[in-house]
């Protein structure tokens, strides 16, 4: 509301205003001093249009940074305060609120009006809150944060604990940023009342449990690509124990303070020489909880599952024995839903899966009679993996530091070229080179050391 052809000064900012509403068609009775207000603000701001902050000083800048900040909170506050009060601004014009009368003149989002006009009615039953924003003890942002705290406590609450609690955020406010207050908030019962704190937060959990049961989902949808999409959502508890499962996978590979790439791109630099021992490409966090969850597939003990068609839970993998001597080929997969899209994997992979994994090869001749099926003594037992972390300590890879205890025994002779499952035909390899040791395009080189060595076939 600018003050038509007057320019208003420090010393004539009231008469300037009152200047104005005697010429209003309002009349100086029903000109109110908000609008006075409004008129001398307006003013003073059209007086400073062409003040360039450059020049004032480094303490100026900061303070009237800091004001400037106090007295935005200070007019937000009158504006809820008269949206509070203007049902009758929005009938006149035959909206159902002022929220959506004033994101129409005033050209605001929609949302922001009806989230303003919130915090406005919110702010009537709150006074202390009400105050510290009037006053800018608590700026607009902390003053939603705190609005919304006390409107989650619980129903039937006394009165006198919920004073308790505005006065106490209002005071944290002024040391605390909205995040903070967004913590302390979800806690505030908990300061100004512990007793009914805990009957309350447990209230909260068993409901919070019931609903993350009721909602929990999960789909998974082949691409076509050899890869499958995995999304939905599970309790926190699920969550946290599968994190805690993966990350035990993860933290191994931290060991030399870098985390090597299987990509192409680093097989190619380190077949160009540009690799760097021990360093190479960096895997990022999301690649390598995904790789441990296929490890802790691979780890399950089918014997501990449900039975699933009247055996254990188990996969099994069918492949021709031609194909799993040479690892040329594919396998395919039955895991009991047909149609899925899961059901192919290279022979390559189905080699490696039944040195390690927890998977059934049906093995089958030229004329598709089944030659095997089973893992029997192909599996190291118990003993054979203790014998085998005394005498190995850690992966027998070259320059390779990671625990036994995160590593895998391998078949040196693979057990589909007759291989017998025993310490002399035995060593243990990390994860990584494990898969090494199943990639036909690398060569292992025994050492005096008895480490072996990876080096790129040319």
């Amino acid at each position: 509301m600018i003050v038509p052809g007057v320019r208003a000064s420090r010393s004539n900012d009231v008469q300037t205003a009152v200047e104005w509403c005697r010429r209003s068609r309002l009349g100086v009775a029903r000109v109110s001093r908000v609008l006075a207000a409004c008129a001398v603000i307006e003013a003073e701001l059209k007086a400073l249009a062409e003040v360039n902050p450059i020049f004032m000083s480094t303490e100026e800048k900061a303070e009237a940074l800091r004001r400037s900040v106090a007295l935005e909170s200070q007019l937000t506050e009158l504006r809820l305060r008269v949206m509070a009060s203007s049902q009758d601004v929005a009938e006149a014009q035959g909206f159902h609120s002022v929220a959506p009368w004033l994101a129409h003149h005033a050209h605001v989002r929609r949302a922001d009006a009806t989230t303003d006009l919130k915090l406005a009615v919110a702010l009537e039953e709150l006074p202390v809150l009400a105050a510290g924003l009037r006053e800018a003890r608590v700026n607009v942002a902390q003053a939603r944060v705190i609005a919304g705290a006390l409107g989650e406590l619980p129903d039937g609450i006394e009165p006198e604990v919920a004073a308790l609690a505005e006065a106490e955020l209002v005071r944290l406010a002024e040391v605390h940023d909205p995040a903070d207050l967004a913590k302390l908030g979800r806690r505030i019962l908990e300061l100004v009342d512990p007793d009914r704190f805990e009957d309350e937060e447990r209230r909260k959990l068993e409901e919070a449990e019931k609903h993350a049961a009721e909602k929990q989902r999960l789909k998974m949808r082949a691409l076509g690509d050899g890869l499958t999409r995995i999304s939905g959502v599970v309790p926190d508890a699920v969550a946290a124990r599968l994190s805690t499962y993966l990350h035990a996978f993860t933290n191994p590979r931290l060991s030399d303070g870098a985390v090597r790439s299987t990509t192409d791109e680093q097989a190619q630099a380190e077949k160009q020489g540009t690799g760097q021992q021990g360093t190479g490409l960096v895997v990022n966090h999301p690649r390598r909880l995904a790789e441990a969850f296929g490890q802790l597939l691979e780890t399950l003990d089918p014997a501990r599952l449900p039975l699933h068609g009247g055996d254990a839970t188990n996969v099994t993998v069918t492949i021709s024995f031609d194909a799993l001597k040479t690892g040329l080929g594919v396998a395919s997969l039955d895991n009991g839903t047909p149609g899925d899209g899961f059901d192919t994997l290279t022979a390559a992979q189905a080699r490696r899966l039944a040195c390690n994994a927890r998977i059934i090869p049906a093995v089958l001749g030229t004329d598709s009679e089944v030659l095997d099926l089973g893992r029997g003594a192909r599996l190291f037992t118990k003993a054979q993996r203790r014998a085998l972390l005394l005498r190995d300590e850690t992966c027998r890879a070259e320059g390779c530091t990671i625990l036994g205890t995160w590593t895998e025994a391998h078949h040196l002779i693979p057990w589909s070229h007759g291989g017998a499952t025993d310490l002399d035909n035995a060593l243990l390899l990390c994860s990584r080179h494990h898969h090494r040791a199943h990639d036909d395009t690398y060569d292992m080189t025994r050492l005096a050391s008895g480490d072996y060595r990876f080096h790129r076939r040319r």
